[in-house]
């Protein structure tokens, strides 16, 4: 009962991320599921079945709210759809011992990217109202949809950042359309695992937790899109990902590393994780404020330049 409990409010609490921000409620639920021994390919259907109801109650939330552009999520989630089942039979056919390194790596990978994206780049928005293009979306919804089958997550993380990157739509229509466009990848990811796997592995108890959990944050969560502060969310979750992903790396056959230098690695990771959380806060309020600092600002900023 305990863990049931435990994955309803992992469930909320990623959702909760996932639809202020646009991404991380499968990196995040498919980094939990690995951590408590579960097959990857049975970790990554498992959040795929969560995600059909999640990403259904988000996306009729943020259409609720004025946050999805239409054309966008069928230029973008019809190609998803197509990668994302072809990425869970991919998975499926890994072997499990495999498939857990490799999975970790890729979320690793996304968290990385995640954490630098928001921490230096934060958001831009001079193209803003400019059209995005079938030649754009189409690639794209083709790769992040077979990474978020193979990765247990990668959606968000792939199709948020390009499409903010873009300046072309403003955050709260990227963040509403990706997490509308979500629904088809989810149901086309679902079928591939089910096709290849049955119900082999996955816990449709576990599944309904965290459904649950993720159905209850999702309208929260579109209404906090127009007001989370996603620069310093991102640094955070992108941080959470790297820390326990690597942990899984180092404690698979890939590495044998001595105990000083994984506590190192450790330090490293914790060090550089609050360091960008420190620097995400700051450029926030920097652009809040248009660049004007306080006296301890200015000091925070002349002791993070000198290390």
């Amino acid at each position: 009962m305990r863990k049931l409990v435990l994955l309803a409010l992992v469930g909320l609490a990623a959702q909760l991320v996932d639809g202020g921000l646009g991404m991380a409620y499968g990196v995040t639920t498919s980094t939990l599921l690995l951590a408590i021994g579960t097959n990857p390919a049975a970790a990554s259907a498992t959040v795929h079945l969560a995600e059909i109801g999640t990403t259904l109650v988000s996306g009729l939330s943020h259409w609720r709210f004025g946050n999805v552009d239409w054309m966008v999520v069928v230029k973008v989630g019809i190609p998803g759809a197509v990668g994302a089942f072809l990425g869970a039979t991919a998975l499926s056919n890994l072997d499990a011992d495999t498939a857990k390194p490799v999975m970790s790596a890729i979320l690793l990978v996304l968290g990385l990217y995640v954490l630098l994206r928001f921490t230096f780049k934060g958001v831009r928005t001079e193209k803003l109202g400019q059209r995005l293009r079938a030649r754009f979306l189409a690639p794209l919804g083709l790769f992040a949809g077979f990474l978020d089958a193979t990765g247990g997550g990668g959606w968000g993380p792939v199709g948020t950042p390009a499409l903010l990157a873009s300046g072309r739509i403003e955050p709260r229509r990227v963040i509403g359309s990706i997490s509308a466009s979500e629904f088809l990848v989810t149901v086309a990811a679902s079928l591939g695992f089910l096709l290849a796997l049955g119900s082999e592995g996955i816990n449709f108890t576990w599944v309904a937790a965290l459904l649950i959990g993720g159905a209850i944050a999702a309208p929260i969560a579109a209404w906090l899109a127009r007001h989370v502060p996603a620069r310093i969310l991102g640094s955070a979750v992108g941080g959470l990902i790297i820390l326990t992903n690597t942990r899984t790396i180092l404690r698979s056959d890939w590495v044998d590393p001595s105990s000083a230098t994984t506590w190192t690695i450790y330090g490293l990771i914790w060090a550089g994780w609050a360091g960008a959380i420190a620097w995400s806060v700051l450029q926030h309020r920097l652009d809040r404020t248009g660049g004007v600092t306080t006296d301890e600002e200015n000091a925070a900023l002349v002791g993070h330049s000198t290390h």
